[in-house]
């Protein structure tokens, strides 16, 4: 084998070379013992997914992301910005050749699954399907889960795939990485049957990932003092602001008022910023100038006006992330992005009342979708660990002992503390 990112070199006899897989991967399943034929990159695939303890006999992926919830986390990614590139380079080959064009994102959830009408029922068949997570962690070796693992394109043919339930298939895939950044975001993939074994087809979906890294590249703003601001602000005491790829972190006053001008861009005077910020009425004017004073010299002028106060530039908030999550019926995709109260010591009258109505709104949503994962994932945190309605909502669709046992506990608890009458 010239490259051993190829499945299938040139001339080779794909109904051979299929035997010989077939036998390596019994004797890897049954033993834990690669043989000579197995590339290396398909060996070290499969000892990844021995250690994560994936079956063999497995029927497929997991669904982690429906309807709502996957259409907002597709909407917010950034591949969807090249999804019509994708389309373009590759919708027409899937179709004539009854393959499917495939893209996920660098955890291995397939964000898209598109092409010929058949092939997408067969492969619906092993939940190859949008939302479902073909990671190497749950599904074992294929090739946009392998290719996220080791961030190379990679070709996997027949029985070199892990689950014996995808070995009738052949795929390639090419990871898609932030032009920017570096940072990986996910991969292209084609999948269909053994024609796809041909070195052109990796070839093929190496050149539409750099296609797309281009057109990213192409469509992403210039860096520049313009650009949009990141605060992170729940689960914390002390914001966090990335401005031009430097990381400040803010004071609690200076992180309260930040989050009150991100949630105004067209700015507050300063009567109105000091009603947000202080319980007392009567704190002065000048107490909130020497406050914005030090705040204008840790940001810099050009990003803290006055007159009235504002943020010069766009400001993506974490708050507006979860807000937007739930306005789109997203609610997974919410919950995962709410990493607990906003600045939970904050006493700004402002900050305390959308830290409230944030938690009710999130807490609401997961209690009517009923959804059991969702409601444990809630209550095993700091903030929800005593929210009696969640453990209601929890015990009704999950009745197990050690949830019982802690409503019970709660309604004890609470009970002893209304106290008689």
């Amino acid at each position: 084998m010239t490259d051993p990112w190829v499945a299938l070199a040139p001339g080779a006899d794909p109904v051979e070379r299929m035997r010989v897989l077939r036998q390596a991967h019994e004797r890897f399943t049954a033993g834990g013992t690669v043989v000579r034929p197995v590339r290396s990159v398909v060996a070290d695939s499969w000892r990844r997914s021995a250690r994560a303890r994936v079956s063999p006999e497995g029927p497929g992926a997991a669904v982690e992301l429906t309807d709502g919830d996957l259409g907002a986390y597709r909407a917010e990614h950034p591949l969807a910005r090249v999804m019509p590139l994708f389309r373009e380079l590759m919708g027409t080959f899937a179709s004539d050749g009854e393959h499917l064009l495939a893209v996920c994102d660098a955890q291995g959830r397939l964000l898209w699954v598109e092409g010929h009408s058949v092939s997408r029922r067969r492969a619906g068949r092993m939940n190859f399907v949008p939302g479902a997570r073909w990671a190497e962690s749950e599904v074992g070796t294929n090739a946009p889960g392998t290719a996220v693992a080791v961030g190379r394109p990679v070709q996997v043919f027949a029985a070199e795939h892990f689950m014996r339930t995808v070995q009738p298939w052949t795929c390639a895939a090419a990871p898609v990485h932030d032009p920017r950044t570096g940072r990986l975001i996910g991969a292209v993939d084609i999948t269909g049957g053994d024609g796809l074994a041909h070195p052109h087809s990796l070839a093929f979906v190496q050149a539409v990932a750099r296609a797309a890294e281009s057109h990213l590249a192409l469509l992403a703003p210039p860096v520049s003092s313009k650009a949009a601001l990141e605060l992170t602000a729940l689960g914390r005491d002390e914001a966090l602001l990335l401005t031009g790829g430097r990381k400040v972190r803010l004071s609690r006053r200076h992180s309260e008022i930040v989050v009150l001008l991100a949630r105004h861009p067209e700015g507050l005077s300063a009567d109105e910023l000091l009603y947000a910020l202080y319980e007392d009425e009567s704190v002065p004017q000048v107490t909130l100038r020497a406050e914005m004073a030090r705040l204008r010299r840790l940001l810099g002028a050009e990003l803290l006006r006055s007159r009235p106060y504002r943020l010069a530039v766009p400001v993506e908030c974490d708050v507006d992330t979860v807000e937007r999550r739930l306005g789109a019926g997203a609610v997974t995709a919410a919950a995962a992005a709410y990493a607990g109260p906003l600045l939970p010591q904050s006493q700004a009258p402002a900050l305390v009342r959308l830290r409230s109505r944030l938690a009710e709104q999130l807490r609401a949503a997961l209690i009517d979708r009923n959804d059991p994962d969702l409601l444990a994932d809630w209550v095993r945190t700091p903030w929800g660990e005593d929210d009696l309605d969640v453990w209601r909502a929890l015990a009704t669709l999950r009745p197990t002992p050690p949830v019982l046992f802690r409503l019970r506990a709660l309604d004890t608890e609470l009970s002893s503390a209304a106290g008689p009458g």
